[in-house]
């Protein structure tokens, strides 16, 4: 990332000059200086302000910011500006607007605004993306390319109808081959002819958002308009690499967001970036766990912290201030888990509108004279310190978690067995077990190769698709262990039951047939004991019988009629055995089953420390780095193995008892620690 264009951490933000007079931009300047900002977004909404109409452009304030931002030692971000459509468009061009979820046509306003299968809208975003690259090629302190923003929502307009039934077309050649495939003899649903289907929205087969009569077009939907998104974004990629072959380009992607496979965006990006806003409050395992999804959609590259906020965000029912320290810590996390830059929005704090009271390096009074303004100037200096050396670094890790948007939307869409089940929090429970112990953590996608990894874990596998069994198989044969939950290997692609039994292409490995799911309400549980330990079973208890796997330890459901039954079993296959967990449970269970399964499998935390210090790794063939963080408020102590140079300070610690202050964070290359 950002091959021979940066020597350290980039260190900055989104820039909007264009919101304020001119002679406010050379105080930001001496401003930027002051905190060691080294690298701005720019142009990011700009497009009505380039575009006035078909053939109008006006670049002529934009040629000013660039100059001034070069003048300044400034690297650049370049931004398209094409998240938000002019207001001139959208009354000449009405197919540019979305149509909601309810079937209402929008009217300008807002952002993320345009209609993804427009006609209107491809084309002018491409053309200005064109200008744009061409306008500034020259530029050699850009260092990457920044297309539209933060892409979101859906649309249920006539055009993008349209286009999904062009999209079927292609994917299934034949309406007999789609009749087959969404099993349309239910509820009467065969189609004679293309023109006959719809878009899936409330006024066709959602009963909820959630919620479909009919998966199979509603799943089927939900990949056609995160390939819409996708194709917007390509043509705008290919325009500026028409221009700039070299260019370094991606957009901003959010956390988990689930309308969008971020998988399959990947390979169309240059570098992963992204914005990370955490809910007040949340575990800040949590936080971790969007940073190893970045950096695993390009197979453990290295990414870039788009944005952040460097105190408050604005858009919560309570927008609590990061405390002193916090943002420094939370920049920190980030590097750790892979990110090559560290940058906020935003950097001067909005005038109006809805984003006024968001944060920002400069605050309203325009002083540096302010809490936050010094907490970055003094994290800009560190980072200066540290120059290249976490440049490009990469996680080792012995564990991988399997990660699937088609499983999330075609779980999340079944009517049935229970909406309690939700795979995000499933899928969590299993990360954040591991990772508050310490153990470095690799998401990959189902048909990514598991050769380096000796534990794979796939929490709630409802959806195995294609051959993505046999990678698990394969996986399993040569000595890995795989572990997996109830309600998994339920259908296939298309969310059609696999016939047999459950769990489906998994049988044969886990060595199992799920008979039965009973779907437990949020006030009751079951229970089963583990290794002397009584733990409740909720929401979901899958009653199995063994076919070859051996029941782990005395585990067996407590009560109800399926006392006894087995709730952890594992086989064996080849050289590795097969895990299968029946039930959802409790932090405490996960902790100790992991626990017992790591060890199993040889694998090591990082580093044992007390709870709520994380620690995590880098590496590249000279050395490996441990960041140590300190998520709690109050000074806690932690025990080093080995003598270490702390690179923030400059300081040596020998092996032992190491203080941490509240929110501190130490960044550790030990002299004589074998990764």
């Amino acid at each position: 990332m950002f091959e021979g264009k940066a020597d350290k951490i980039l260190y900055g933000g989104d820039y909007n000059p264009e919101q304020w007079p001119e002679e406010v931009w050379k105080e930001d300047m001496a401003l930027f200086q002051k905190a060691n900002i080294d690298i701005v977004t720019l142009n990011v909404f700009s497009w009505a302000l380039l575009q006035r109409s078909e053939e109008e452009y006006h670049f002529e304030q934009l040629d000013r910011i660039m100059e001034m931002v070069r003048e300044n030692g400034l690297k650049v971000c370049m931004a398209t500006s094409t998240a938000v459509h002019p207001a001139w468009m959208a009354r000449k061009y009405p197919d540019i607007l979305r149509v909601d979820f309810e079937g209402r046509k929008r009217k300008f306003g807002g952002r993320a605004n345009s209609c993804p299968n427009s006609p209107t809208y491809r084309k002018y975003s491409r053309i200005l993306a064109g200008k744009l690259a061409e306008r500034y090629k020259d530029y050699d302190n850009i260092v990457a390319w920044h297309i539209s923003n933060e892409y979101s929502g859906e649309c249920y307009c006539e055009n993008c109808e349209k286009n999904f039934r062009l999209w079927l077309q292609k994917k299934y050649h034949t309406l007999e081959c789609l009749n087959r495939s969404w099993n349309t003899a239910f509820w009467g649903h065969t189609f004679y002819d293309w023109e006959e289907i719809v878009a899936p929205d409330m006024r066709s087969e959602h009963f909820e958002p959630e919620r479909t009569y009919f998966q199979p077009i509603s799943l089927d939907y939900r990949r056609f308009m995160s390939d819409s998104m996708l194709e917007c974004y390509r043509l705008e990629y290919q325009a500026i690499k028409e221009v700039i072959p070299d260019a370094e380009i991606t957009t901003n992607l959010m956390d988990f967001y689930k309308p969008l496979d971020y998988f399959k965006w990947a390979p169309e990006m240059d570098f992963i970036s992204w914005d990370c806003y955490p809910d007040n409050g949340e575990p800040y395992a949590r936080t971790s766990m969007a940073h190893d999804l970045m950096r695993g959609l390009k197979g453990g590259q290295s990414f870039a912290l788009m944005e952040q906020t460097p105190t408050v965000s604005n858009w919560l029912p309570y927008n609590s201030l990061k405390r002193p320290g916090v943002m420094r810590l939370l920049s920190y996390q980030a590097v750790a888990h892979g990110a090559d830059t560290v940058m906020f929005f935003q950097m001067r704090k909005s005038a109006g509108a809805c984003e006024k009271f968001h944060g920002a390096v400069i605050e309203h009074a325009g002083t540096a004279d302010t809490r936050v303004f010094r907490e970055v100037s003094a994290l800009g200096q560190e980072l200066c310190r540290l120059g290249s050396r976490t440049l490009g670094m990469r996680t080792r890790s012995e564990i991988a978690m399997i990660f699937d948007w088609d499983n999330w939307w075609g779980m999340e869409y079944s009517a049935g067995p229970t909406r309690e089940l939700k795979y995000l929090e499933e899928f969590g429970k299993y990360y954040m077990a591991l990772r508050n112990r310490n153990y470095n953590i690799d998401i990959v996608s189902p048909e990514q190769s598991l050769d380096a990894y000796s534990l794979v874990i796939a929490p709630v596998w409802y959806m195995v698709k294609g051959d993505d069994d046999e990678n698990i198989r394969s996986f399993v044969q040569r000595g890995g262990t795989f572990i997996t939950t109830f309600f998994s290997g339920m259908v296939q692609e298309n969310d059609l039951i696999v016939p047999g039994g459950y769990p489906g292409k998994l049988r044969d490995i886990l060595g199992i047939w799920v008979e039965e799911e009973d779907a437990l309400p949020p006030d009751q549980e079951n229970a089963f004991r583990y290794r002397g330990k009584t733990y409740p079973a909720r929401i979901l208890c899958d009653l199995l019988h063994p076919e070859g796997a051996e029941q782990m330890d005395e585990t067996g459901y407590l009560s109800d009629f399926y006392a006894g039954m087995p709730v952890i079993t594992r086989n064996r296959m080849g050289k590795g055995y097969a895990c299968f967990v029946a039930a959802s449970s409790n932090e405490e269970f996960y902790r100790d089953f992991l626990g017992d399964i790591c060890a199993k499998c040889h694998i090591r935390p990082v580093l044992e420390t007390p709870e709520g210090v994380e620690v995590t790794s880098r590496q590249n063939e000279k050395e490996t780095l441990f960041f140590v963080l300190n998520h709690n408020a109050a000074d806690t102590k932690i025990k080093l193995p080995f003598s270490g140079v702390d690179l923030i300070s400059g300081e040596t610690y020998p092996e032992g008892e190491v203080l941490l202050k509240g929110y501190d964070v130490k960044i550790f290359s030990f002299q004589t620690f074998q990764a």
